[in-house]
């Protein structure tokens, strides 16, 4: 409440002849909050993210080099970083996670690619941080840590342990070996808005130079919704064709690409299952663990379908059973 009434204070100040109303907005996963500011004439979202906890500087830049990429972002109208406070344009209330069905999934994912294709064109070194080694590691590192010792109350033998670091070790490799573009990090239904201009993009404070082949994996192998092999194949393809028009850095043989793609999408499914355990063990949140069973799929089929994963795969079944009890709704 004391942050809400600071919000209120600043935009009086801002807009000291108006009425106008707040609400919450959304949440999302780290100390951020939302806030709509309703006025008669218009609408705007106050980004709430307190200084101690998050740092807004990396959202404006970030924001910037989107923005000069002819990105549909949230417009900055006013910040006050003393106090963790941006105000940004509204990009409307319904998020692709509501707007998705077999209807609307071609053209609005078609737009997310396309909009996928202009960040990545926009790409340069040094802009953004490096999505290096020990960074892909560190996130790696939730899985054992958060996943199998406080989720699953497990402790790995030592023959676990190899297995698992030789696993690491094979992902790193093919993540690493990547060619690199700018990655919003968190490419999915929840973070892309439905606009006059597909897609509104948010949540990109966390963008890093790695893997073309990262945003893909969330996008299409989304904690939050699940479609068909065929039809995510499909979309795959017809991003790698604009892809190669645009002559981004895509492989040249689509398999190869494919198994880039996979190979991420495996580092990435470790990391979330790490995150959401942690969000539920450490914060409390227990509305991710729900999403826990659909991240594991993805993960085990993605292992059942490469020699290298084998050990990874072995690993999986063998946590199986703890994981059906501990893990949420199947």
């Amino acid at each position: 409440m004391q942050r809400q009434q600071q919000i209120i204070e600043w935009l009086n100040s801002l807009f000291p002849e108006e009425i106008f109303t707040i609400a919450p907005a959304s949440a999302d996963a780290s100390f951020r909050r939302y806030f709509r500011a309703s006025f008669p004439d218009k609408s705007l979202i106050i980004m709430d993210a307190p200084p101690q906890h998050e740092d807004c500087k990396p959202f404006l830049h970030v924001g910037k080099l989107f923005e000069a990429a002819d990105v549909n972002v949230p417009r900055i109208y006013a910040q006050d970083l003393s106090q963790g406070f941006l105000l940004l344009s509204d990009l409307g209330n319904s998020t692709y996670l509501q707007a998705l069905n077999k209807e609307s999934a071609p053209s609005l994912y078609a737009a997310a690619t396309d909009t996928l294709i202009k960040i990545q064109l926009a790409s340069r070194e040094k802009e953004l941080p490096l999505y290096d080694e020990a960074l892909l590691r560190r996130e790696l590192t939730l899985f054992p840590e958060w996943y199998i010792a406080k989720h699953l109350g497990v402790t790995l033998t030592k023959k676990q342990s190899d297995d698992l670091e030789r696993s690491f070790q094979r992902i790193l490799a093919n993540n690493l070996a990547q060619p690199r573009v700018y990655v919003h990090r968190d490419y999915h239904s929840r973070n892309l808005m439905v606009c006059k201009r597909n897609p509104g993009v948010l949540d990109f404070q966390d963008a890093v130079f790695g893997p073309i082949t990262y945003d893909l994996a969330s996008l299409f192998k989304d904690a939050y919704i699940q479609w068909q092999e065929e039809e995510i194949m499909d979309w795959l393809i017809r991003y790698w064709e604009k892809a190669r028009k645009a002559n981004l850095p895509v492989r040249e043989d689509f398999g190869e690409f494919y198994r880039d793609y996979e190979l991420m999408a495996v580092q990435r499914h470790l990391k979330v299952l790490g995150i959401f355990a942690r969000l539920y063990h450490r914060d409390g949140k227990d509305g991710y663990l729900k999403d826990m069973p659909l991240v594991m799929h993805y993960l085990r089929k993605a292992c059942e379908r490469y020699i290298d994963l084998k050990p990874l795969l072995n690993l999986l079944i063998e946590l199986e059973p703890l994981s059906n009890q501990v893990g949420g709704p199947q």
